[in-house]
């Protein structure tokens, strides 16, 4: 896929202190990508030089080939963004709201309303469309924020933090509409977030940061490969018949650490991928290998680990 966010070496310094550091990153078309890292890591700022807001110290930003820094009104007019405190008119109703957006945004009138109903129906506000926004609940509003993205019918939408505050259902229905957008709509979608198991039941890849600087980046298997080959491997076997004999079979190979045993399962910490021997074992053992599996990581995991390195 090709790449349609990449930054080089893109540097924001405060009063002498980098707030983020020789940032390299890469987000491919149709994508959702997960930005992660704690409060204070250079997220925030990272987005608002992707999408023109403010200048880089030093290094570049490309958006669909288009510099951020040069060409910002390139960028924006295909960039939709939903910051992390989505603000409105709080005495317009819903629909004005949309309606001021795309005037801004050069959209004839006609053209709008049409819009503007077909994104209310999608974010699920069609019926409230006419109340002020003031009556809106925190989710309400959010979804609001997210057809103040889709009315622009963006390439590229950038979302900070869009389910924070919000409640279990509420959540979800962003989640889902998040999707929608880049499954259904074919839009990327770089996703800032600290809610580590909703980027990883969205997200196609993410990118972990720290102090400015991006520490490890790819699809959650991939990131969690990495910390194995750096720690120890975990297999996860389950086999016909498991005997005192194949036990310690197994645990005579070379590299097997420890063995843990229960009912026909079993599992074998060891510090390389042993599955081809263990198999070869197993067989001469007058068993069958039922399941032979690498123990996953997930999100929060890698994200701990990577941290407790740091």
């Amino acid at each position: 896929m090709e790449a349609v966010i990449e930054t080089n070496e893109l540097t924001k310094s405060y009063n002498g202190t980098k707030v983020v550091d020789r940032l390299n990153l890469c987000v491919k078309e149709g994508e959702i990508f997960g930005f992660l890292g704690p409060n204070g890591a250079g997220k925030t700022t990272t987005i608002l030089m992707v999408l023109g807001l403010t200048e880089p110290t030093s290094g570049e930003v490309k958006v669909y080939g288009y510099d951020a820094t040069r060409q910002p009104l390139k960028v924006k007019r295909i960039a939709g963004y939903l910051p992390e405190n989505v603000g409105f008119y709080e005495d317009l109703t819903a629909r004005e709201n949309l309606t001021y957006i795309t005037r801004l945004n050069g959209v004839k009138d006609k053209q709008a309303f049409a819009k503007i109903d077909e994104v209310l129906t999608e974010v699920g506000l069609l019926e409230v469309a006419n109340l002020e926004v003031r009556k809106f609940s925190k989710g309400m509003k959010q979804r609001l924020g997210m057809g103040a993205v889709l009315v622009k019918e963006p390439k590229i939408a950038i979302l900070d933090e869009p389910t924070t505050g919000i409640d279990p259902k509420g959540t979800d229905q962003i989640l889902k509409l998040i999707v929608k957008m880049s499954r259904e709509q074919k839009i990327t979608v770089l996703l800032s977030s600290h809610l580590l198991y909703q980027v990883q039941r969205i997200c196609d890849r993410v990118g972990i940061i720290t102090k400015g600087r991006m520490i490890a980046q790819g699809s959650v298997d991939e990131i969690g490969n990495k910390i194995m080959e750096k720690e120890q491997t975990l297999l996860e076997i389950q086999v016909s018949k498991l005997t005192p004999t194949l036990l310690g079979s197994i645990k005579e190979i070379e590299g097997v650490k420890d063995v843990e045993s229960s009912g026909n399962r079993f599992l074998v910490k060891c510090s390389q991928d042993l599955r081809e021997k263990i198999s070869r074992a197993i067989v001469e053992s007058g068993a069958l290998p039922l399941q032979i599996k690498t123990q996953n990581y997930t999100l929060e995991e890698i994200y701990i680990r990577y941290f407790r390195e740091g």
